[in-house]
């Protein structure tokens, strides 16, 4: 996994594009370097991609989608499809308190 995250690192340089994945910190080599987190981009990335996996996580473990009980991708599709929707619901107030 290491040597893919590389690969696409490297190819996303070559294309000059920067890529937004994180930053390994726990002391192993990591494919993203100082060339890409001084940007003042790469901490909003973050913080976006935070905010993203907080909807997965509430998904996965409040809406039960971590385990589905339905059989074919229409069902399972409908079922996500439900389960963000109720995840918007819930968000709805907080947005709306912000916006005024």
């Amino acid at each position: 996994m290491t040597q893919f995250r590389h690969k696409i690192t490297n190819e996303l340089r070559s294309m000059r594009v920067t890529p937004h994945v994180t930053q390994n910190t726990t002391g192993r080599r990591s494919a993203i370097d100082g060339r890409t987190t001084r940007h003042r981009g790469y901490a909003v990335s973050l913080r976006i991609r935070e905010r993203i996996e907080e909807a997965f996580g509430w998904i996965k473990s409040i809406a039960g989608q971590r385990k589905t009980c339905f059989r074919g991708q229409d069902r399972v599709g409908w079922a996500f499809t439900f389960a963000a929707a109720a995840y918007n619901l819930v968000r709805l107030p907080k947005l709306v308190a912000v916006s005024t």
